[in-house]
C-alpha cells in the first residue's frame, strides 16, 4: 500500500512487544492490500469493486474458518492466525473494507461530518484494533484513539493534495470550500492562491486540535505502547508543522519527515507530559 496513512501505524517495529507482531503485521498487510486493490494501478472502478467483493469474501471465510483462495494466502493465512489467537473484532475489519469501497465510488464530502465518518471507517478501525491487541476497552481510550486516527487521516489528506486532486479526489468539505471563497474548480486546477492556502490553513487548525484531543492516550497505554503512540502523535504534528512552513501551499507540493526530523520527533515525544 502506498498510502502513506497506515505507515503512521506501528508495524512489528522493536517497541511493539514480539508476542503482539505478528497479529499487527497481519493487520498492517490487510488493510494496506485492500487499499492498492482500491487505489494503484489503472483498472477501472467496476474491476476494483469486484477485487474488493472478492477480498471480502476471503475475509468471511477466514472468519469462518474456512479455504481461502490462493489470491492473497500471503495476507489471509496470517490474519487468519491472529483472529483466531486474538479474537480480532470482525465488524472493524469490515469497515476498512467499506472505506476501500468508498474511495472507490465517492470522491468528494459535503461537510466536516460526513469526512469524519469516512475516517471513522478508514482509519479509526485500525487504531481500535491495537487498542484491543493490548486489552484496552474504556469508552475514553476509544474515543481518544479514534480523534488521533482520523486526525492522522486528515493529515494525510492536507499532506497529499497534490497526489488526491490529479486522480479527481478532494477530501476538503465541499462547505468549508465555499466558506473561503474556493472555488472546486480551481483547486482541480491546482490554483495556489491567498485563499486557497487559507482554506488548508483552516483544515489543519482543525486537524491539529482533534490529534492534541486524543493525545493523552499516549499515558494510558502500557509500556512500550504508550511510547509508540508518542511518536505516531508528534509525526503527526509534525507534518502539520511542515505545512505550516510551506504557508499552507500544499496543492502543488507534498511535505514529507526526512531522517532529520526523527531527532525533533523523538525530544517532543519524550517531552509530552500527563495532565491532571
Amino acid at each position: 500500500m502506498s498510502v502513506d496513512h497506515y505507515e503512521n501505524f506501528p508495524v512489528a517495529s522493536l517497541l511493539c512487544p514480539p508476542a503482539l507482531r505478528p497479529a499487527v503485521t497481519a493487520v498492517y498487510h490487510y488493510a494496506r492490500t485492500a487499499d492498492d486493490l482500491a487505489d494503484e494501478g489503472d483498472a477501472p472502478a467496476a474491476q476494483r469493486l469486484s477485487d474488493l467483493a472478492a477480498y471480502r469474501a476471503d475475509l468471511h471465510a477466514v472468519a469462518a474458518g474456512a479455504a481461502v483462495s490462493q489470491r492473497w494466502a500471503a495476507v489471509f493465512e496470517p490474519l487468519s492466525v491472529a483472529i483466531a489467537k486474538h479474537a480480532l473484532p470482525l465488524p472493524l475489519l469490515e469497515d476498512l473494507l467499506d472505506a476501500f469501497v468508498q474511495d472507490v465510488v465517492q470522491t468528494r464530502y459535503s461537510d466536516r461530518a460526513e469526512l469524519l465518518d469516512y475516517c471513522r471507517r478508514s482509519a479509526n478501525p485500525v487504531g481500535r484494533l491495537l487498542l484491543h491487541l493490548y486489552g484496552v476497552q474504556d469508552a475514553d481510550s476509544l474515543q481518544r484513539s479514534d480523534a488521533i486516527c482520523s486526525a492522522l487521516q486528515l493529515i494525510n489528506f492536507w499532506q497529499d493534495l497534490s497526489i488526491d486532486l490529479p486522480r479527481g479526489r478532494l477530501y476538503i468539505p465541499l462547505d468549508q470550500c465555499a466558506a473561503h471563497g474556493v472555488d472546486e474548480a480551481a483547486l482541480f486546477l491546482q490554483h495556489d492562491s491567498v485563499a486557497s492556502r487559507a482554506l488548508v490553513q483552516a483544515q489543519c487548525a482543525w486537524t491539529r486540535g482533534l490529534m492534541l484531543s486524543g493525545a493523552p492516550l499516549v499515558h494510558r497505554l502500557p509500556g512500550r505502547a504508550g511510547w509508540e503512540l508518542r511518536g505516531v502523535v508528534q509525526g503527526g504534528l509534525r507534518i502539520v508543522d511542515k505545512i505550516e512552513a510551506l504557508q499552507f501551499a500544499t496543492l502543488r507540493r507534498r511535505p514529507r519527515l526526512r531522517a532529520l526530523d526523527g531527532p525533533l520527533i523523538a525530544w517532543r515525544a519524550c517531552r509530552m507530559r500527563a495532565r491532571a
